[in-house]
């Protein structure tokens, strides 16, 4: 029963509130300044002895069109050879930290992530994969989980037969609209044939696995268009569909003041939308996996789901989550045991760190005990909808219901309400609250009492 999933418009409004994404926990808000250079190296050192799998994350950030809704870190030109020095920079901290790690760490899953990674020439891709193959144990046999963000105005059939070669098996397109009048004012003009191209190209070549990215809220966004976009990529039939909400935050992302706040949809709109991505999806056979993503009953994610291994972390849903990752490029996170480290989200910095033979971490947080109790709580959560308190009490030796009291009250409102069961044993979310899983977790997370509230959040809806 984990694919049903009820939409309670009551419960929604009610519940609608901003909050994280819980890819980690604690999020990458609460990082900070006292972890660096060292402290990365350090538990490098630490992985390679406990001989731990990785998972790596590359990000190549550039782009040759700036979309007005982006929120990523990217750097906007046509100079098709400005990657280059950016990429002898990364090649070094490839070396750096590959140096620290162990011959027999096997790296089970790669994602290249942007940005648009084929903004690189097809000889940089190459030299990259095999950059990365040299100083790596890259799992081979098209065994490993090896993805790559795709863009279809920057590849096509060639670009496509080039990374399958280079060993990636999976894809994720960004598709966000396809109405042309949204895609207009979000300076993103795709055409559909263009999609279709890749979606052809990956079967043909045998991917595995097909993600659609989708928004809805998007300016000039209504429900008649939505629904026309949807039924559109669910007859491309992707593997899997994220489905995000739209965050205007102008006064964070400076990209953002292009788009009128005239043009938005109100927030009920952008909730009849949100009902709309579910009834269609879920009708169509899509599984509603959490947190804004669905996936076809036989995707790894769902299987992961129903057999207990599905796990989430900055890199979503991932069935990988045993990994340490390791973040490789300007702003790149990386999970390494119990420390979150980043990178510089300056480019300049990032280069000049690298060209001293330092790694570029500039931030980041070491979890203590209370914070692995609780990111355990919101994984359970997030990944399966159900929490079991033995579990949690066996694994950090408390007493559940004691160590969370002032949440209690909280939660016996959230049961009141619909959202979840909760016994002395378990909280189980029913179909109403998955959906809102995200206000359940905030009920968990330390860092959201109000002497510890963050300053930026996005709506869950």
């Amino acid at each position: 029963m984990l694919d049903v999933i009820r939409w309670d418009t009551d419960l929604i409004r009610r519940y609608d509130q901003a909050g994280p994404r819980y890819t980690s926990y604690p999020t990458a808000l609460q990082f900070n300044d006292k972890v660096g250079f060292f402290d990365s190296l350090h538990a490098l050192r630490s992985s390679r002895h406990a001989n731990r799998p990785l998972s790596l994350y590359i990000h190549l950030p550039f782009c040759a069109n700036a979309c007005h809704y982006c929120a990523r870190n990217r750097v906007i030109t046509k100079d098709r050879g400005c990657a280059r020095s950016y990429l002898e920079r990364l090649e070094k901290e490839i070396a750096l930290v590959a140096r620290h790690l162990g011959p027999d760490q096997v790296v089970e899953q790669l994602h290249f992530g942007g940005g648009t990674p084929t903004f690189l020439s097809h000889d940089e891709l190459r030299h990259l994969m095999a950059t990365l193959g040299t100083h790596f144990h890259l799992q081979d046999d098209d065994h490993g989980d090896f993805s790559i963000e795709i863009d279809p105005r920057e590849a096509d059939w060639s670009t496509m037969g080039l990374l399958r070669e280079l060993g990636f098996n999976r894809i994720s397109v960004g598709v966000q609209a396809l109405d042309p009048e949204v895609q207009r004012a979000i300076n993103r003009m795709q055409t559909l044939e263009q999609t279709q191209t890749i979606i052809e190209a990956a079967r043909t070549l045998q991917y595995r696995s097909i993600n659609i990215d989708l928004l809805y809220g998007l300016p000039l966004q209504t429900p008649e268009r939505f629904a026309q976009t949807l039924k559109t990529v669910i007859a491309l039939q992707p593997d899997r569909v994220s489905l995000f909400s739209y965050n205007h935050d102008p006064e964070r992302f400076q990209i953002q003041r292009r788009i009128s706040a005239a043009d938005l949809p109100s927030e009920t709109v952008k909730q009849a939308m949100l009902q709309l991505g579910v009834e269609a999806l879920t009708q169509s056979g899509y599984r509603y996996i959490g947190m804004e993503h669905f996936a076809l009953p036989d995707d790894e994610l769902a299987i992961a789901q129903e057999d207990g291994t599905l796990m989430r972390n900055f890199q979503g849903y991932t069935t990988h989550g045993h990994c340490d990752l390791i973040g490789l490029g300007v702003s790149a996170i990386s999970q390494i045991g119990d420390l979150y480290c980043q990178n510089s989200s300056d480019i300049s910095v990032y280069q000049q760190s690298l060209d001293q033979g330092q790694l570029a971490t500039t931030r980041g947080l070491r979890c203590n005990k209370d914070d692995r109790i609780r990111r355990q709580v919101i994984q359970d959560l997030t990944c399966y909808f159900e929490l079991r308190f033995e579990s949690i009490e066996s694994t950090f030796g408390i007493d559940f219901k004691d160590y969370f009291t002032s949440a209690w009250p909280d939660l016996e409102r959230m049961a009141d309400d619909g959202l979840i069961q909760l016994s002395d044993d378990s909280i189980v979310v029913l179909p109403a609250g998955r959906l809102l899983v995200r206000a359940l977790c905030m009920q968990f997370d330390h860092y959201l009492f109000p002497e510890h509230r963050p300053e930026r959040q996005s709506r869950a809806f």
